[in-house]
């Protein structure tokens, strides 16, 4: 089967910012693929290349085997964009709003409220459907706003960090219209801040770090990559620092909240975890030996820098 969405050494600068520096992706068709990334790294600027809102400086790229730069018409008319930000008419119903979609695709004014009312029926809002988006609450914005990507029926659809600022039921909601349309036949590029999603969806994600590919494969691959497990432990908060230092010869340390982990291969690891915490004086109330979390694997292979990506 031929891949849904391909990039060859796709560049773009800003300036003297190079948001994309040579980036090769290949996307198969009938996936959730997910770009992951510090701020900065890229993420957007290659959604909007895809979706012919910008030109790459050079590289090519192509959406279900058309050149996005050469044919851009036959991309816009098999792919669907949600950005970061919801793009409706808040002075129209929620109704009116898929309708307008529909007519702006060529559908005729019947076909385009059966779609309309098909896809409200399905994001659940059929309720509302015929009250102003103003008086929308912001999940439900947003499902609207998917609903709006969805009315061409995309084979590809872009989602550019969908549940930003969702709540957690809005968020499942989304993620299960997401796998749905999957389900269904399509291709989703996915960008997201919340690593829980992406470990969710995702059978294979890119990390994306200073306009560069560091890392690509599915969930679990990368977390082998990362190790394999991490050594957990929890220790009083005056021993932090003891412990840090004992650890820090194993690998990058970790903190979070009262946790400190440490990226180990095996039980071996863990065994010597304990000795070096021992050999301190530091007195674990836990340790434990577990597989990675994803933002462990992301943190790690961006040495920090990815501190606005945080499972939720």
């Amino acid at each position: 089967m031929e891949p849904a969405v391909v990039l060859d050494g796709l560049r773009k600068s800003f300036g003297k910012t190079v948001a994309l520096d040579g980036v090769d992706l290949v996307v198969p068709a009938g996936t959730v693929y997910a770009l992951l990334g510090p701020n900065g790294a890229g993420k957007t600027t290659a959604v909007r290349i895809l979706a012919t809102l910008l030109r790459a400086d050079s590289g090519r790229a192509f959406v279900d085997g058309h050149d996005v730069a050469l044919h851009g018409d036959a991309v816009r008319r098999v792919i669907g964009l949600t950005g970061q930000y919801t793009a409706l008419d808040e002075a129209l119903t929620g109704r009116e709003n898929l309708v307008l979609i529909g007519r702006l695709l060529r559908l005729s004014a019947g076909d385009a409220k059966r779609r309309a009312a098909e896809l409200l029926e399905h994001v659940g809002l059929s309720e509302v459907a015929g009250r102003s988006v103003r008086t929308y609450s912001g999940g439900m914005r947003r499902r609207v706003d998917l609903a709006a990507s969805l009315v061409g029926r995309p084979r590809v659809l872009f989602l550019d960090e969908p549940t930003t600022g969702l709540d957690p039921a809005s968020r499942i909601s989304l993620w299960e219209l997401i796998a749905e349309t999957v389900r269904e036949g399509a291709t989703v590029l996915l960008t997201s801040q919340y690593l829980d999603e992406v470990d969710r969806l995702a059978s294979r994600i890119a990390v994306l770090d200073q306009g560069r590919v560091i890392a690509e494969g599915a969930p679990w691959e990368l977390k082998a990559k990362a190790g394999g497990h991490v050594v957990a432990a929890r220790v009083a908060a005056t021993l932090v620092p003891a412990a840090v230092a004992a650890l820090a010869a194993m690998g990058p340390v970790r903190s979070h909240q009262d946790e400190l982990t440490v990226p180990v291969h095996g039980e071996a690891g863990l065994l010597e975890a304990i000795q070096r915490l021992h050999d301190a004086g530091v007195a674990a109330d836990e340790i434990a030996l577990r597989r990675p979390t994803l933002d462990e694997v992301f943190l790690n292979l961006t040495n920090g820098r990815g501190s606005d990506a945080r499972a939720a």
